[in-house]
């Protein structure tokens, strides 16, 4: 049978079942116990609001340990029993205490962050500080849902520099994950822990196109990878780079090299004469090759012409930047490729 109510239920979402409740209940929770804090600059200070405490699997069976104490002292009238059983529970409170102090009013800064390109590891630096006069140890720290976790100790009126890795898979400005500090020192009854959100930033190149053609020289005489420019006057002998004609190979020299045993291909070295100019263009490359391969393509040119030292002019929509080379435009040119399209800022 078929009628409205029936086609009104057929599209009507799915009513969500106990699981999906749950789950709901428990994220609300969660975010009630332990809210997430904002982006933080600067000094953070782990204050008494941001520790949490909880006791592990070896506290609950302590915990029942001293149950189990205590219904035998009283069933028993055990004096010592009695006695036993208050000097277990005075030993869990002063574990509580110190496993708390372990962590709290710990100081946490942002360091630095390297560029890296995708698929590689971005790795954040950040600083623990302990202003206090006791020894802080065995101290977990990771991102929470990634990564490793690295056990560090805070010394006395210290800072205790870290790094921790966060995988990368495309390009753009990736954010740090949220920071997790962790403690069990030092029975492991309890466990105590906080959260950091650092305001950092890590700039994820585009990866480099493994087999991108030849560097795109303007000028007839370029079969070589070199173009025209210097052919004038012989400036001595270098070694061999990937993309040198074989014609310009230093034979005489490479002959009296054993390659077998570290010998290197050399090449002639040529000075003077006009330069051709190399202009890396994005609108130049076919539009039939899809955006992110194009620009993988224009990474890897960046990364040959610079290691030819070859000056090169760059264009991405917008933004032309005269022909340069060096540190500084090249991550110009990588740090634009990498924010193509995205709207972000480091």
């Amino acid at each position: 049978m078929s009628g409205p109510a029936s086609q009104a239920g057929a599209g009507a979402p799915p009513v969500p079942g106990r699981a999906g409740l749950l789950r709901r209940l428990e994220g609300r929770l969660r975010q009630l116990l332990f809210p997430l804090h904002g982006a933080e600059s600067g000094e953070v200070l782990l204050h008494r609001r941001r520790v949490y405490i909880l006791p592990t699997n070896a506290g609950l069976g302590f915990c029942a340990l001293v149950l189990v104490l205590l219904v035998g002292a009283t069933n028993y009238n055990l004096g010592l029993g009695f006695a036993l059983a208050f000097l277990l529970v005075s030993c869990g409170l002063v574990d509580m205490l110190l496993t708390y102090r372990n962590l709290a009013n710990l100081r946490l800064r942002a360091g630095r962050v390297a560029p890296v390109f995708a698929g590689a590891e971005a790795r954040f630096e950040l600083v623990l500080i302990n202003r206090s006069a006791l020894e802080r140890y065995a101290i977990g720290v990771d991102f929470v849902g990634t990564g490793p976790r690295y056990l560090t100790d805070a010394a006395a009126g210290g800072e205790t520099l870290l790094t921790l890795a966060c995988p990368t898979s495309v390009r753009g400005s990736l954010a740090a994950p949220r920071v997790r500090l962790v403690t069990r020192f030092p029975l492991g009854l309890f466990r105590a822990w906080g959260y950091w959100q650092p305001a950092m930033r890590a700039l994820v190149y585009p990866f480099p196109e493994s087999e991108a053609p030849a560097l795109p020289l303007a000028g007839a005489n370029a079969d070589d990878g070199r173009g025209s420019a210097g052919q004038d006057d012989f400036g001595g002998i270098r070694n061999y780079q990937a993309g040198d004609s074989m014609r310009s190979l230093a034979w005489r020299q490479i002959a009296r090299l054993d390659l077998e045993h570290g010998g290197q291909l050399v090449t002639k070295h040529f000075e003077g004469g006009g330069a051709d100019e190399l202009v890396l263009d994005f609108a130049a490359i076919a539009s039939t090759v899809p955006v992110e391969a194009r620009l993988s393509r224009m990474t890897r040119w960046v990364l040959m012409a610079e290691q030819r030292g070859l000056p090169y002019g760059f264009r991405l929509g917008s933004l032309h930047l005269q022909a340069g080379h060096g540190a500084a435009h090249q991550a110009a040119c990588l740090q634009a490729l990498a924010l193509y399209g995205s709207g972000a800022a480091l």
